[in-house]
Order: C-alpha cells, then structure tokens, then sequence
C-alpha cells in the first residue's frame, strides 16, 4: 500500500467515523428536564457556582420540606447537571 493510499484510508475512516458520530447526534431524543425556575426564590443561585448553589436545594426540595422531590426523583446531589439555569 501506497503513502497516498494510506492517506486516502485514514481521511475515508476519519470522515466515516466523524458521520456515525454526526448520526448518533442528530437522533438523539430532545431534552425533557425542566430547566431551574427563573424566579424569586431560584434568582440567587443564578450567578453562583453551580456546586455552591446545590448546597442549597434540599433546604426546600428535601422530604417534608415546601416543595420535596418526587419519589421516582434520581439521586440530588448534582441538581444542576441536569436541571440547566436559563
């Protein structure tokens, strides 16, 4: 096999490749978390860190507090990994 032959295969791997990646991509299923709230009990957290802002959410989303998780909620500890701030 040829230099340029060579060349011709890992450009043809590399594009193939880079078009399953793009396909896997475009089929993925829309986004369903609901993003954190924009309002007057979510602003503060808006500009902090998003490791400081999760130490606040279980003062009200935690079991028995005003607004708790459902019970098929996963695990809280990373709230805004997948809750996004707007």
């Amino acid at each position: 096999m040829t230099s340029n032959q060579k060349k011709l295969l890992a450009n043809g791997l590399f594009i193939a490749g880079s078009l399953v990646i793009l396909g896997v991509l475009l089929d993925a299923p829309p986004e369903t978390t609901k993003p954190l709230p924009h309002d007057q009990n979510h602003e503060r957290f808006m500009a902090m860190d998003k490791k400081e802002a999760e130490r606040f959410c279980e003062q009200c989303h935690a079991t028995g507090k005003q607004m708790p998780l459902p019970a098929n909620h996963p695990p809280p500890n990373r709230c805004l990994f997948c809750h996004k701030r707007k």
